[in-house]
């Protein structure tokens, strides 16, 4: 399984990220073409991405890492991890979190940070196993 870096913005992003995102959320919007393309374009975002080995240009699995300098140095953060259901339990999460903590480390990032709600055993289990540890820590949050 190769996990690559989607570049260049298409109808198949489109069509995975129509497909994936209600698997993440329930709530969030299916992102637009204009929205993605904007976050493949972007120097703070890398997406991440694993394909179906059966069919090439279908995308199974993926994750955002934003990577960013801060005054203390270069931080980066995983987010919207997601799994297309039917693919689930074949090490596709572990090789886009491996593979991300990899770039981040490429891209000088001192840390990488995620959050994972507690009822989502499965996700804490392979972050754990991918060797994050859990912080204590006061996470806050200003809806807009």
């Amino acid at each position: 399984m190769e996990v690559f870096e989607i570049t260049v913005m298409s109808q198949g992003v489109l069509d995975a990220f129509t497909r994936l995102m209600p698997q993440l959320s329930s709530s969030a919007a299916i992102p637009t073409w204009d929205e993605l393309d904007d976050l493949i374009r972007s120097r703070a975002s890398i997406l991440l991405a694993v394909a179906d080995p059966d069919q090439p240009d279908k995308i199974v699995g993926s994750l955002t890492l934003a990577v960013f300098r801060l005054p203390t140095g270069v931080r980066s953060w995983i987010e919207d991890v997601v799994v297309d259901e039917s693919m689930r339990g074949h090490g596709i999460g572990e090789a886009l979190v491996r593979a991300a903590v990899v770039r981040a480390k490429a891209e000088g990032a001192k840390t990488v940070d995620l959050t994972s709600r507690p009822s989502r055993e499965a996700a804490n289990r392979l972050y754990q196993r991918c060797g994050f540890e859990k912080r204590e820590t006061n996470i806050y949050r200003f809806n807009i």
